[in-house]
């Protein structure tokens, strides 16, 4: 019995779809780039719910005609390609004619368009990969796509999606993307009826501006190279610029956002020595390569990408970054403080024959350690000095934590700056000081955010935090959030925010706060408690104690004794051992 056969086009499609439509950003990567590929001007893009209610993508492009419009939603249909050859000289953002007939497969469709040789366009209904209905319509030249109801047919892939948060985050990164490299064209972004981006045509440089404001600007140094292997242009931030998370980094190759581990490590590679170890610095760069030397077919998203030539490309990217740092002078030079110094005249000529030099005169029978006479000055009584003068030892300490005394020494002592050691009935006991600093504030932090009652303190002067648009939308979700743990913050609309007042002790909020923002980012915050673990642990270890910090005895006794009231004294938030006891038969033992 023969059990191989075809699959229907309905399953296949949604299989395809598996691949190609991962989530709404998905969606509208693939419809934006379908309307920069047709010429479009201006693109609006409309979502309700982070795009599971609704995505709708609007353009000016030069439309369908109604015979392609239907054609458009069938496998492998394409305007873009004829031959295999023709994947070596793309000049298009999409070409395997996958995306419609994937959208269609998991969501209900309808397109209206029309082209400028035509008076009546078109709109089409499609559910399930289904035709349901055809019609002839008044339209605008262009294309509307409305996709409702994502996976509405495959229960189980909604229900893997994340929270809206994390949705209209992606969403807003994949139109990050295409409206940067496509700074002629105008976008606008709006979620639930409120406008997210409005971006006007301009320059490269006006876009990066219209998108991660005015300070992401005033940090850049243009880039510009060109050779017959690749033409080079865009950004780099200067060295002042640089931070250890978040920096806005991207790579672009002929107009199509792309990851590239190894183009990112040589412009890295030319702020080597010039930048603290760790951190990172933006930069916005687009190369310009012959598509015969690069093959961008490799994966469904098309953001991995191989170059012909990529050993010579990446000494090319280090040559151009660092010509780009020397040319503006953003290489540190050594500079001394001349503020307040006197004008000191320079020699205009004359005789110096009277003019002798300085004459250094030294008394080589002082001595210091002498009790004769000879010496001068000497520093008798000394003992007065330190009269009154109270051993830091002596402070009474803090209340003990055990019942019973004689549990363990009421003396701690510090090994290495890094090190708590106190003996306890059973041995030695050790404690890492920052880590348990990090447990301590860790839970007191959650405390804060449950019973809402941190303290605030108020800044002398707001300071004002300016975000992208991806991380404004992220940090609006858990303002209420924020605020709980004593920080004062407002929105001053689109991405900008004050911070009036922040937790006691808080040196610098506006790093703490990006910080929260790009811990919540990287990884989706999922329901209350993760999130609250996220913001708690991000300040826990803005305020920890540092390694190598002298504690005085009370400091010690208050770690120690908070350590113990904590629900885990032994492990630090992220899991790593707080304490170990040195059993006593083990010292013993070094001695038997």
């Amino acid at each position: 019995m023969d059990i191989i056969h075809l699959l229907p086009d309905s399953v296949a499609n949604q299989i395809a779809a598996g691949e190609v439509v991962q989530r709404p950003a998905s969606v509208i990567k693939e419809l934006m780039e379908n309307a920069v590929d047709a010429g479009a001007s201006t693109i609006d893009v409309l979502v309700q719910d982070a795009g599971r209610t609704s995505i709708q993508v609007i353009d000016d492009g030069k439309g369908m005609s109604e015979t392609d419009a239907r054609m458009a939603f069938e496998r492998h249909a394409t305007s873009k390609i004829l031959h295999a050859e023709d994947l070596f000289k793309l000049h298009t953002m999409g070409f395997r004619g996958e995306a419609l007939a994937s959208i269609a497969a998991v969501a209900q469709v309808r397109l209206t368009t029309r082209t400028a040789d035509q008076e009546l366009g078109v709109r089409l209904c499609i559910e399930g990969s289904r035709f349901v209905g055809q019609e002839v319509c008044s339209c605008p030249v262009g294309a509307n796509f409305e996709v409702s109801n994502l996976f509405f047919n495959v229960p189980a892939r909604r229900k893997f999606l994340k929270t809206n948060q994390t949705e209209l985050g992606n969403i807003i990164q994949d139109f990050e993307r295409i409206a940067l490299v496509n700074p002629s064209v105008t976008f606008s972004l709006s979620s639930n009826g409120n406008s997210l981006m409005q971006l006007p045509a301009g320059s490269s440089l006006q876009r990066i501006v219209n998108i991660f404001g005015k300070k992401m600007g005033e940090q850049l140094l243009p880039l510009q190279v060109e050779t017959t292997l690749v033409g080079i242009s865009g950004f780099v931030g200067k060295p002042e610029s640089s931070r250890k998370k978040g920096a806005s980094q991207y790579l672009f190759v002929n107009g199509r956002f792309m990851r590239h581990p190894r183009f990112h490590y040589a412009v890295m590679e030319a702020f080597n020595h010039l930048i603290p170890e760790g951190e990172q610095v933006p930069y916005f760069i687009f190369f310009q390569v012959d598509p015969a030397a690069i093959d961008v077919n490799i994966h469904p998203t098309k953001t991995e990408i191989k170059f012909e030539n990529e050993q010579e490309i990446w000494s090319i990217v280090v040559a151009a970054v660092r010509d780009a740092l020397g040319k503006f002078n953003a290489v540190p030079t050594i500079d001394f403080d001349v503020e307040g110094r006197p004008d000191i005249p320079t020699y205009q000529g004359g005789d110096l024959s009277g003019i002798k030099a300085p004459r250094v005169q030294l008394d080589v029978s002082y001595n210091p350690f002498s009790t004769h006479s000879q010496n001068r000055n000497p520093v008798r009584h000394w003992e007065k000095i330190f009269e009154g003068a109270r051993s830091k030892e002596q402070e009474p300490l803090a209340p003990s934590l055990f019942q019973d005394e004689a549990d363990r020494s009421t003396q701690h002592y510090q090994y290495k700056g890094q090190y708590i050691l106190t003996a306890v009935q059973s041995g030695l006991m050790i404690v890492d000081q920052r880590r348990a600093h990090e447990r301590i504030l860790y839970e007191r932090y959650l405390r804060q955010m449950r019973e809402h009652n941190a303290a605030t303190q108020g800044l002398l002067f707001p300071e004002l935090l300016e975000l992208s648009p991806s991380d404004a939308a992220v940090l609006t979700a858990m303002l209420d959030d924020v605020r709980a743990l004593g920080f004062d913050i407002s929105s001053l609309g689109g991405s900008s925010f004050s911070i009036g007042g922040a937790p006691s002790g808080q040196n610098d909020p506006l790093a703490v706060v990006r910080e929260m923002v790009e811990s919540v980012k990287v990884q989706d915050g999922g329901h209350a408690d993760a999130l609250h673990h996220k913001l708690a642990l991000v300040l826990a270890r803005h305020n920890a104690i540092e390694v190598g910090e002298v504690l005085t005895p009370v400091q010690m006794e208050n770690i120690i004794g908070d350590l113990f009231q904590c629900e885990n004294p032994n492990l630090s938030p992220t899991g790593k051992t707080i304490l170990t006891i040195l059993q006593q038969e083990a010292i013993d033992k070094m001695f038997g």
